[in-house]
């Protein structure tokens, strides 16, 4: 065949022009080249940033601090037995340390702060509901937010909830407290409930009769008030033996009727149900009360050397940290509440392990009954956990 002048030229020339043009769009910039598709650019367009990681309060180091308590043995909202420098005891090193997490930040307590900025308590309700060491929680806080002086802008209002005290021994004793601080009418109160049940008598005619203890229902207290409360903070630890449901003349009940047999006749499996009940009934109101939120306080530690409360135990050391300063675990030393919070809105207030490190704070031998190797001295350990509560809220 033969070819026209011109055109062996015209192939070959069309091809180089296409070959350059391919050759420059390769080498362009693949982030402004517009004819080349790229998933870089919307990786870093679209890609939300990693989930911060989860604070762990309970994770961390007792520290040194020359900084007095902030409040003074002579505050009128503790129990005088819990006063340690109100004692015989002599040395109070147990008040030069506070706690410091590894990987949170602890604002220092301020109690202004806590009533109106940090955790916006202006026109509030706070409650500590649970043992005694719930109580010794609740004074402490009493205490931390007057700096343990008299104030007229404190006002008793236990008169309000039907609170009541109870003469001891010519003494008053009183499981029930509610003061409102005027100036940002926020009000914190205690109520008892050993156990978290709900407590009725079984023959309210008889004065001699045993109680009924609802393992299945809430103290009376926290469902009568529920509406009225925006920080609730409860325990419950050490009452849960045979002995001492038996020393408070209760029965166990479910479904309205005595437990005589099964898995919840054993006291133990009785407070691990009932954890998990309060637990499950608080997380099922919490959507109906946007504005609560609620704590439970793990176990604070016993510690009964050579014997048990009622065999001769005794915390007779004094020097502070003996047995480490350190708690690096993730996981809750109470599995039981770790466990029954898991997954739900109800939070935990973990301070046990920290707890256990200190067991030269506690009262011994100084105080009125023997040797109580249960409760703290105040100020003491307890300040610390209300600081947690205040930094978690």
């Amino acid at each position: 065949m033969e070819m026209k002048a011109g055109d062996s030229f015209r192939f070959p020339g069309k091809f180089l022009f296409l070959a350059l043009l391919f050759m420059t769009l390769l080498l362009w910039d693949g982030d402004r080249n517009p004819f080349i598709s790229t998933h870089a650019p919307a990786q870093h367009q679209y890609t939300t940033p990693p989930p911060a990681p989860v604070c762990n309060y309970a994770k961390g180091r007792w520290v040194a601090d020359r900084r007095p308590p902030l409040y003074t043995a002579g505050c009128k909202y503790i129990t005088r037995n819990w006063a340690c420098r109100l004692t015989n005891r002599t040395d109070f090193s147990y008040e030069g340390y506070r706690w410091q997490s590894l990987d949170c930040k602890m604002p220092e307590f301020e109690p202004s702060d806590f009533l109106k900025r940090i955790i916006r308590m202006q026109d509030k309700t706070v409650a500590f509901i649970g043992d005694s060491l719930s109580g010794q929680q609740f004074q402490s806080m009493m205490c931390m937010l007057t700096g343990g002086e008299q104030s007229p802008d404190v006002e008793d209002v236990a008169d309000k909830y039907g609170f009541s005290k109870l003469l001891r021994k010519g003494e008053i004793h009183q499981h029930f407290w509610a003061y409102r601080f005027l100036s940002t009418n926020t009000t914190i109160l205690r109520s008892w409930s050993a156990r978290l049940c709900d407590r009725e008598p079984i023959n309210a005619t008889d004065p001699k009769t045993r109680y009924a203890m609802h393992l299945d229902r809430p103290p009376a207290f926290i469902r009568e008030n529920l509406d009225q409360l925006n920080l609730l903070v409860i325990n419950t630890a050490h009452h849960w033996t045979k002995t001492r449901v038996d020393m408070d003349n209760e029965v166990m009940y479910v479904n309205g009727k005595p437990v005589e047999q099964g898995f919840l006749k054993n006291v133990k499996n009785a407070k691990i149900f009932k954890v998990n009940n309060i637990v499950k009934w608080l997380d099922s109101e919490l959507a109906s009360h946007p504005d609560l939120q609620v704590f439970f306080t793990t176990t604070s530690p016993r510690h009964f050397f050579k014997g048990e409360w009622n065999t001769g135990g005794k915390c007779d050391n004094l020097i502070p940290m003996t047995r480490g300063s350190q708690v690096l675990g993730e996981e809750s030393s109470d599995k039981i509440v770790a466990a029954a919070v898991q997954g739900t809105r109800v939070k935990i207030l973990d301070i046990t392990a920290l707890s256990d490190l200190r067991d030269e704070a506690h009262i011994s031998h100084y105080g009125k009954k023997g040797n109580d190797c249960l409760h703290w001295c105040l100020p003491g350990i307890p300040d610390t956990w209300n600081e947690l509560l205040s930094a978690q809220v």
